[in-house]
């Protein structure tokens, strides 16, 4: 499996801007069927940065509605990665 295949997007409002500044962890969008050490392995060698810890949670779509017609927004997995201290993405510094 490839790394850019497991991590799809990274997450930034509000909430995980906080995350980044207080707890140094990164919110990613990534493949549903992807494990913890996956995702660690894909962060660690996309990033080069060094992994503490990786949180996962599976998010239902939501049922939408406009007018009469009903949709559905797909399920997805987010992971909330934690880095060793000391550890930065570049990528993140400037969002």
């Amino acid at each position: 499996m490839n790394s850019y295949d497991i991590i799809r997007r990274p997450i930034i409002t509000e909430k995980t801007t906080n995350q980044k500044e207080t707890h140094n962890q990164l919110t990613f969008e990534v493949a549903r069927h992807a494990n913890r050490t996956e995702i660690k392995r894909a962060i660690e060698t996309l990033f080069n940065v060094n992994v503490a810890a990786v949180r996962t949670q599976q998010i239902t779509g939501k049922t939408k509605q406009r007018g009469r017609i009903t949709g559905r927004r797909r399920n997805w997995k987010k992971a909330i990665v934690k880095l060793m201290p000391g550890e930065r993405i570049e990528f993140f510094d400037g969002a």
